[in-house]
């Protein structure tokens, strides 16, 4: 199976009006524009009227009650499977919680405080809407798929007077297919942006879908998208990202490329290495960074699933105390209908996963238009459709990997392994020999700076000239190239020197030599 670059540029987004990981409201969305109004089905969205959702008493007495009708001999012994499996399942989780915690009185205390926690926030609506789909897809220890959301519900937006009462949207959603018994995983990311049909709400985002009708409603509107039964739902906003992967002890992640971005909380470092949470957090938030290369929504989609990969190979490694104390650990932050007797069962079923050929990664197939001063993202629903079909017969989502060459992140995984093979092929890394010259120019009026980033750039076999800047005012260092076949070297040059932010000419500099770095405050 071959992997395939992806060096196609979309138009830089940074809109004003967005929702994202910063905090800020999409108010193109919220008053309504691009909005059509249409017939509103409820059925189509998986609501059930209450005659169609409550039983009748008999129906009732006669699902309890299995000596109310004769069942066939092989009904008989499915039932007798079916039971068998849920207690071999709930015994395995009591010894390992009696093994942990020395006593079946603290196992109970330790089921009840986790229990508590993980389904704090499951309201009634959610709790119908996942029954229903589960009653029409009963689960038989297979493949079942999961709704997994991040919402902007942070302390820092809550205590802002500009969204105070507001709903928080979703910002990050991934469909998510665990097949525990053949040990894989495929996470589908859903653009934010994606202009989806709301019947009686008109055409709206997808990320409207929370404010409109909270997680129920994402649901219901997700799945009826993706065309696949969600029957599990989990849920985290950002302050508790960022604790999970503390109490986690850190993550080991392959940071793509350096990330300088202030709206999403700072700065991390190219490479392979531990992220702490603060770290984990601004890779999953960032989104400006890649203003130059396109859609940052879709980079930042990528590094989440980067870090979620992450975060289950650091859990599923685990042995079994250090596994029940992490789920303890993530349910203070998570929300999720899921029992902590089915996430252990499911976690022991996955142990020997391995996130490089087990876990599946891609992100909804879609354009982008800027309409109205807000960007839309159009579903290609044949594509769509195919990915689809393909999650669902157990196949990565795509048949290719996808790395993008510019920035070196991994946009869709096949499990082939050669996604980490496409970057370890692609251009010359910082640690190369390099031909190209390189003007530096002091821009802060600190004695001996320009000599110092000179030293370091002729280190790496770059040709230096250096002066000093039309003036000492600026405030950050920046890497200027002339082609965009270009950026990948800007950044290695940023790297080299240890600070500053890559950006394509646009006539404003003039300069004699392949790259112009302009020292700033920052160095």
């Amino acid at each position: 199976m071959s992997s395939r670059r992806s060096n196609q540029r979309r138009p830089a987004r940074r809109p004003s009006n967005s929702t994202g990981f910063d905090g800020r409201s999409d108010r193109a969305s919220r008053d309504g524009a691009y909005t059509r109004r249409d017939s509103f089905d409820p059925s189509a969205y998986g609501r059930f009227s209450d005659s169609s959702r409550t039983p009748s008493p008999r129906s009732t007495r006669d699902d309890d009650n299995p000596y109310t009708r004769r069942v066939s001999q092989a009904e008989y012994t499915q039932r007798r499977k079916r039971a068998k499996r849920k207690r071999i399942a709930l015994v395995a989780v009591a010894v390992v919680l009696v093994l942990c915690l020395g006593g079946a009185g603290a196992a109970f205390a330790y089921y009840q405080t986790v229990s508590n926690n993980l389904h704090q926030g499951i309201d009634d609506d959610l709790a119908r809407t996942l029954a229903a789909a589960e009653a029409a897809h009963p689960y038989e220890g297979g493949p079942f798929y999961m709704l997994l959301m991040g919402t902007d519900g942070s302390s820092d937006r809550e205590a802002s007077a500009e969204y105070a009462g507001d709903q928080f949207r979703s910002d990050s959603m991934m469909v998510t297919r665990i097949d525990p018994q053949g040990k894989k995983v495929a996470l589908v990311s859903l653009h934010r942006d994606t202009l989806v049909d709301m019947g009686e709400y008109g055409q709206q985002k997808l990320n409207a879908a929370h404010s409109i009708g909270g997680a129920s409603y994402t649901v219901e509107t997700v799945s009826k998208l993706a065309g696949v039964p969600i029957t599990h739902y989990a849920e985290t906003n950002f302050d508790g990202f960022k604790d999970i992967v503390d109490a986690l002890g850190g993550v080991e992640v392959d940071v793509p490329m350096t990330i300088d971005d202030e709206d999403a909380g700072g700065h991390v470092d190219e490479g392979l290495q531990t992220l702490n949470g603060d770290q984990a957090l601004i890779l999953c938030r960032a989104r400006h960074a890649y203003d130059e290369f396109g859609d940052g929504d879709r980079y930042r989609a990528a590094n989440q699933r980067l870090v979620l990969s992450a975060i289950a190979k650091k859990i599923l490694t685990s042995d079994a105390a250090t596994m029940v104390g992490s789920v303890q650990a993530l349910s203070q932050y998570v929300t999720t209908d899921l029992e902590i007797t089915d996430i252990l069962s499911i976690a022991q079923s996955m142990r020997g996963l391995d996130p490089e050929k087990d876990i599946y990664t891609a992100m909804e197939p879609t354009t982008s238009a800027y309409i109205n001063g807000g960007w839309y993202e159009y579903l290609d629903a044949k594509a769509w459709k195919t990915m689809m079909s393909r999650v669902d017969q157990g196949l990565p989502p795509t048949e290719e990997d996808e790395v993008d060459e510019t920035s070196g992140t991994v946009l869709a995984t096949t499990g082939s392994g050669e996604a980490n093979e496409e970057k370890k092929s692609a251009p010359p890394s910082s640690n190369d020999k390099k031909s190209s010259t390189v003007v530096v120019k002091n821009g802060n009026g600190l004695a001996g700076a320009g000599a110092e980033a000179a030293e370091k750039l002729e280190a790496r076999g770059y040709t230096v000239e250096t002066g000093n800047a039309d003036s000492f005012d600026y405030t950050q260092t920046i890497v200027i190239y002339e082609r965009g076949d270009q950026a990948t070297e800007a950044r290695e040059i940023a790297n080299a020197i240890g600070v500053g932010k890559a950006q394509q000419n646009t006539g404003e500099y003039v300069f004699d030599g392949d790259f112009l770095v302009v020292l700033g405050a920052d160095w």
